[in-house]
Parts: C-alpha cells; structure tokens; sequence
C-alpha cells in the first residue's frame, strides 16, 4: 500500500511536506518525499492521498478493558461472567482504534481476558490496538483492585504471582504500590501496601524475566518506595499525603536521574475537576503535573480507560489537560506516539514513521501541531498494517481510503 499525504509527521514537531509511506504487510519499508516513494511502489499497489497529516498511531499507556467507563464499573464487572466480559472488552477495542489508539497498556485484568483479546486482534480475528497486558495486578490482601484476583502477601507470593503472569504473556508487570478510590473497601490513595522488601522482590523478579515494573502510586510514601525499588513507570503520581501534596524534591530529582516515565492518567474530563476537588486543589494538582514536566520527567499519556466515566475514545480530550498547562503540541504528541512507545518497550516497533517500524498509522485531516483538535478528524487508522475507518469519518476523501484500504486488505 502506498499512503501520500500533504504532511508526514516523522519526528519530534517534524513534517516532511508532500509526503509518502511505503506499507508491505504489517510493515513500513520506506517513507519520503512523494515522488521518490512513488517510484518505489510496485505499479499494482494500492495507493491513497489525503491532503491532510499522517502519523503515528497514538498510545493509550493506561487502561482498563475489563471495566466499562460507567458510575460503577467494579459492580459492573462483578456482574459479568468471562465470556461477557471478553465480547464486551471486543467492542472497547474497536472504540479504541477507530480514535487513532494503535497500541495500549491495560495495566488491570481478570482471568488473563486481555491477554486473550490481544491474541485475538493479533491474529485479524477482532480489530484493535496492539495491547501490552499487566494480566493480573499484583495487590496486598484487601488491597487496591483486589477484585482482580492478585491479592499476595511476603516475598514468596509477591514473586509467584510475577512469575504465573510472565508466564500467561504479560509484558509489563502491575503493582499497586498504593490504595485507590476505585476499591471501596480498600487502603486510602496516599497510603502504602506493599513493604519495601516485598516491592523490591517483585521489581527483582520481574527485571529477571525482562519484563517492566508500573506502579500505581498515589501517595508520596509509596512514591518514594517505587522509585527506591526500581520500577520503570509510575502511574498517577498525585503526590498525596493525609493532609495534602507532597512533591518530594529528592525524589522527584531521582526520577528524572533515572529517566523514570511518569503517566499522570488524565481523565477525558479533567476539566471537571475542580468541581470536584474544589479550585484551590485542583489548581495545585494541576501545577504538580507542570512542574514535573518543567523538571524534565518523562511524561507519556494514558487515561484510565474504563473507571467511572472515563471512555474508550477519551485520549484526544485527556491531551487537552497538557495543552492547558503550556506544553507544546510538538511534545504532547510525543507523549502519545515515540515517548509512550519508549516507556512501554516497544521504542523500536511503533511510535515513529520510520522503515522497520510496524504500520500504526493515523490519518486525519488538518495540522495537529497547530491544532491538537485536529486528532479528532479520523480518517482512516492503520494498526499492524490493518486498516480501520471509523464509519463517522467525515469528507469523500475519507469515503474513498476506507474503499482503497477494504480493497487492500481483502487481497490479503
């Protein structure tokens, strides 16, 4: 398949103008000024223009597939047998990339249902994004998300439980370093779970295998025990204390030293926060994010896909919150493509248009980097090489790539 375009966005705030992408199966092979890739192209390929901007697939760094985004989604899953559950995680993939989300970390599972739905879209049964499963997180007994069945206490249990999910196929490792609001009946969000002996045998184990640590973290404690621990990305990040926050100068200095990834997990509608939380609060947790970002803490974007009231389409609208705090858009692209790529492992197979890389492509109308609103006109995605053209997808050049790339994809 040969994709032309008036824009290729093929590095960080870098176009190349009236450009092309090369595709061959589920890779890139060459990507150029157009009329040089043209020559490239066999005669018989299948080729599509669009006037607007082509690049990277995007990534959602934190989800939650099993949970439905609805007022209570623990009740909801609770509720839900397997199999249920499985067809209804099908229909969230399929929201997921026909907004442009190519690749995702469901960071929280149950019965290893992601693992399996990753199989599933892998292998062309179900369209999705590539997903990179935690399988089940680990938790204390009584501990956030312990719903999930990760529950382990000591050393023992804590490697075990590593172990059974390296095994099953998950390629990230989730503690939950701290409480949460989504578990009811669990430890409060500032405060700590696991011990700093039991955190260090589950980084320890995990590193083994080559598999990465992400910590849920709320609490500046069980922040500073994550960091001490050696996980490789901290989730939330909030800073919180009994009191109030807490932004650990010390610590916040060892994760940039470290080059730890930061996911904040912005809600779609975390313009509504201070409703919730009150101005003053609001305003301070929004400043903590900035002034991780001015210290140079690797930021990546995700947005807890699938707690109360957060969708399976939220992740252009969660980038806005960046916008907000004065980050370019040249960066905030960056969190959701090549930097999320970095931070989930997979810096050498997705997140750039480059040859060798998979053909995780997002086509759209308009000029993100003056517009980051411009995300939200899908025109077409490429996941692997696959093509998925939102039904929605507005203007005849859309009409027409969802025909060219049927008519690819069906040669196959």
């Amino acid at each position: 398949m040969l994709i032309t375009g008036a824009r290729v966005l093929v590095g960080s705030g870098t176009y190349l103008e009236n450009g092309a992408v090369l595709i061959d199966g589920e890779s890139i092979v060459a990507v150029g000024p157009r009329d040089q890739i043209e020559d490239q192209a066999p005669a018989d390929v299948p080729r599509t223009d669009t006037s607007g901007t082509i690049l990277p697939g995007l990534i959602d760094a934190h989800v939650h597939l099993c949970f439905d985004g609805g007022a209570d989604p623990v009740a909801t899953l609770e509720a839900s047998t397997d199999e249920v559950l499985l067809q209804d995680m099908r229909a969230r993939a399929e929201q997921l990339v026909h907004t442009g989300v190519t690749t995702v970390r469901d960071l929280g599972d149950r019965n290893g249902l992601a693992l399996r739905l990753d199989s599933e879209i892998a292998d062309g049964r179900t369209p999705g994004p590539r997903i990179v499963s935690a399988g089940t997180p680990l938790t204390t007994v009584g501990g956030h998300c312990h719903f999930l069945g990760g529950e382990v206490s000591g050393e023992a249990q804590v490697r075990e439980l590593v172990r059974r999910n390296v095994a099953a196929g998950a390629g990230v490792i989730k503690a939950m370093v701290t409480g949460g609001g989504l578990t009811k009946d669990g430890p409060k969000s500032f405060e700590s779970q696991f011990s700093a002996e039991e955190l260090a045998a589950l980084v320890d184990e995990a590193h083994k295998a080559g598999v990465p640590v992400a910590a849920h973290a709320h609490g500046a404690d069980g922040i500073a025990t994550a960091v001490e621990a050696g996980v490789d990305t901290i989730e939330h990040c909030t800073w919180m204390t009994a009191t109030g926050l807490d932004l650990r100068q010390d610590i916040l200095k060892q994760i940039v030293d470290r080059s730890l990834s930061v996911c904040p997990v912005v809600s779609p509608h975390w313009a509504m926060l201070p409703k919730f939380f009150g101005e003053e609060r609001a305003a301070a947790m929004f400043d903590l994010v900035r002034q991780m970002a001015a210290a140079g803490v690797p930021l990546i974007a995700g947005t807890d896909a699938g707690v109360q009231r957060a969708g399976f389409d939220g992740l252009v609208a969660a980038l806005g919150f960046y916008a907000h705090l004065g980050l370019p858009n040249s960066t905030i692209l960056d969190m959701a493509t090549s930097q999320a790529a970095a931070a989930l492992g997979l810096a050498e197979t997705t997140g750039r248009i480059a040859p060798g890389y998979r053909a995780d492509l997002l086509l759209i109308d308009g000029d993100p980097l003056a517009d980051l609103g411009a995300l939200q006109s899908v025109q077409a995605v490429l996941a692997a090489g696959r093509p998925h053209a939102p039904s929605g997808a507005a203007s005849s050049w859309g009409r027409d790539t969802r025909s060219a790339l049927g008519r690819e994809w069906t040669s196959r």
